[in-house]
């Protein structure tokens, strides 16, 4: 009997040479909330480290036996309040580190008070928006095209955002300019009005894009809030033959449209001749008048009517 095993890698995480992909990450962390006082807290320490200096002050000042030692404790405990006061604006957080253990964010603004001898620096979580550079691609029949789309995210998560991807403005530029690429080939640039195509199912594809960009940019704490396409069309190589190939088909379907039209015209007006005993036409006047209205009706240029003054037969 063989016993099969399998080997973990050297954190306890999936099987060694298994992709991970964007759902198993391996940095583990998540926002959380870090302890902070207001404006008052910030004030009151303020306050304190000015009594513990002035204290130290006095005391050196008195030169007494160990008022030196005494002297240099209070002005150290002074210093410590100081440093973790810190000022934070509107639409930005304070990532708070202690010995470089994340210990949390504050999200509140004004003037701070936090953890003292904390590293801290400041992320924003303000709305964001980018657009993706002009990308060559190949739509879903090999065409290739040109196309750009503007993406705008914000910072949801500050601890990932900080600590899981490298640099998370250049990652979510990078990811959002390969979900773009991705969307842009499993479509056609144009299939008509029954085929999600990117010319017309814009706010389809915008939407797939948006949901592949959120996917991708989640392991850096990033959300998506929307995509739209900026910039549509063929390559240049191919943009001359593809318009006279929509040329073409417009003209197409205009001729269409009209031989339908004349068609109708004229069997309205041989049933209307008929009916009201105009003429009598045998089977040879009926296909010479069914002629002369189709190419009245259907011909590009004006008619110009010719006067028979002898019968249909000379």
């Amino acid at each position: 009997m063989t016993e099969t095993t399998t080997t973990q890698d050297s954190v306890g995480g999936p099987p060694a040479g298994r992709p991970v992909g964007h759902a198993g990450t391996r940095v583990e962390i998540a926002e959380q909330r870090a302890w902070s006082l207001g404006a008052g807290g910030a004030v009151l320490g303020i306050v304190v480290a000015l009594g513990l200096a002035g204290a130290a002050v006095a005391l050196i000042a008195a030169d007494t036996p160990g008022a030196y030692v005494a002297g240099a404790v209070l002005l150290l405990l002074a210093v410590l309040p100081l440093t973790g006061i810190s000022v934070v604006s509107p639409g930005q957080t304070l990532v708070v580190q202690l010995f470089g253990r994340y210990v949390g964010t504050v999200r509140r603004t004004g003037l701070v008070l936090t953890v003292p001898l904390t590293t801290r620096h400041k992320t924003s979580v303000r709305v964001r928006n980018f657009e993706t550079s002009e990308l060559k691609v190949n739509d879903a029949d090999g065409n290739p095209i040109n196309i750009a789309a503007i993406v705008v995210w914000q910072v949801a998560d500050t601890a990932k955002a900080s600590f899981a991807v490298e640099d998370y403005d250049d990652f979510v530029v990078v990811q959002a300019e390969s979900a773009l690429r991705h969307v842009a080939m499993s479509h056609p640039y144009d299939g008509g009005d029954d085929v999600e195509s990117l010319r017309g199912a814009t706010e389809l594809v915008s939407e797939e894009i948006a949901a592949e960009v959120a996917e991708r940019v989640a392991v850096a704490g990033v959300e998506v809030v929307e995509t739209r396409i900026s910039h549509l069309a063929y390559a240049p190589e191919i943009a001359q033959a593809m318009l006279q190939r929509q040329q073409a088909g417009a003209i197409i379907a205009a001729r269409s449209l009209i031989v339908e039209g004349a068609v109708t015209m004229v069997e309205s007006a041989l049933s209307r001749l008929e009916a009201d005993d105009v003429v009598t036409l045998d089977e040879e006047r009926r296909a010479a008048m069914v002629s002369n209205l189709l190419v009245v009706l259907c011909g590009e240029s004006r008619a110009t009517p010719v006067v028979n003054a002898g019968s249909l037969y000379q």
